[in-house]
């Protein structure tokens, strides 16, 4: 156990609202599903939680979801960076624990992406709009996936990765969702099942991207003495870091450097830990080039080097060397839009030893004991880490 501070912070309560289908309720509705169950799991008093933070629903996110749940903190954040929110959040979270800011802070998601496409409530296709750093790339129709297989292509310009490759991160992501009950799709998939699939976006065909789905997830963090009110085993906050990199593509030096780069090296360097010693990564993936690059930046592999780190089934949990997005990712589990908090759920699941049939082991049969979240955000544009470690 290693300390970021004076008072070290656990993570005591995640869970999962409904996810998948859910087309009966709101985001607010999710949220507070995913809250309650949390605080459940944690087995913490709703009016212990001193601290709240959410993005990404109505006009004053932790105002009006905290007033939904009923909470009155005194300590909020509303960060948003996309993907990323949740790990920059939690490290918020987990500094502010350790300076006595607050004792428990609960973070909090919930999201209809998928039924509100089919109600007609908003498009398939998200519009950042033409204002800002934007103006200047509006004109020529950047969609955000482009943006991805632009980044992508440059990456197989420069160090020879193949589509091939690409693809083996789609087909382990979904052996590892075939593990997980909750997952919405199970069935196992070949490299040419991805490659002979509508193309989307060159290289991407519509394997290679994430699913659109329903759901929220929340999590609870707790100051060290609250551990001991709690009937969970602590899942200890050992390093974070967190980095914005560029507000657009014209202005991002490499394509095929993401800020991960720096939010991994600073999450480990505080943690103590060097990459080598990380038994399995949670990583956001709304395209499998997110999962290469990403563990490139992270030190897993040297830069250039992630296509062939990828192949031979490296990342499943059966066979993996370094189990990767263990619950199937948002390839294949989940994505119902800012997924960063669904991996931090997974990763406490797995150093706890829940996570059932998809259970990491190390080689004492034992559950994992230390493991790393990455969210991502914008296209590449801002990246936060959180190593974890159970006690």
């Amino acid at each position: 156990m290693r300390s970021m501070g004076t008072r070290k912070v656990a993570v005591v309560g995640v869970a999962l609202s409904d996810c998948g289908r859910i087309e009966d309720a709101t985001p607010y509705a999710l949220h507070a599903q995913a809250a309650r169950r949390a605080l459940a799991d944690a087995g913490l008093d709703r009016a212990r939680v001193d601290g709240f933070a959410s993005a990404g629903t109505g006009t004053l996110a932790p105002v009006e979801v905290a007033d939904h749940l009923g909470l009155r903190p005194t300590w909020v954040d509303s960060t948003s960076v996309g993907g990323a929110t949740w790990e920059v959040m939690a490290a918020h979270a987990a500094d502010a624990i350790t300076a006595g800011h607050a004792n428990a802070v609960l973070l909090a998601y919930g999201s209809t992406a998928r039924a509100d496409v089919r109600a007609g409530r908003r498009t398939g296709t998200y519009d950042f709009g033409g204002r800002g750093p934007a103006q200047f790339e509006a004109p020529y129709g950047h969609t955000l996936i482009a943006k991805y297989a632009m980044a992508a292509r440059r990456h197989m310009t420069e160090y020879g990765t193949t589509v091939e490759q690409l693809a083996e991160v789609a087909v382990q992501t979904r052996a590892n969702a075939a593990l997980n009950p909750e997952a919405m799709f199970r069935t196992p998939i070949t490299v040419d099942d991805v490659l002979s699939g509508p193309l989307i976006a060159d290289p991407f065909t519509k394997l290679h991207c994430c699913l659109r789905s329903d759901g929220g997830a929340a999590v609870l963090l707790a100051a060290e003495e609250y551990v001991r009110d709690c009937r969970t085993a602590p899942v200890w906050v050992l390093g974070t870091g967190e980095h914005v990199s560029h507000a657009a593509l014209t202005s991002w030096p490499d394509f095929t450097v993401t800020p991960a780069a720096v939010s991994g090296r600073l999450a480990f360097e505080r943690a103590g830990i060097r990459p080598r010693e990380i038994d399995f990564a949670e990583i956001y993936d709304a395209f499998t080039y997110m999962t290469l690059v990403t563990l490139e930046d992270l030190g897993f592999c040297g830069k250039g080097e992630g296509g062939a780190f990828v192949e031979k089934g490296r990342l499943t949990v059966r066979d993996g060397g370094l189990p990767v997005n263990t619950d199937g990712g948002g390839l294949s589990a989940q994505h119902p839009g800012m997924r960063g908090l669904f991996l931090l759920v997974e990763a406490v699941r797995q150093l706890r030893g829940e996570a059932g049939e998809r259970q990491v082991r190390g080689r004492d049969g034992q559950p994992p004991r230390l493991g790393v979240a990455s969210g991502t955000g914008g296209w590449f544009c801002s990246s936060g880490t959180v190593v974890l470690g159970r006690g």
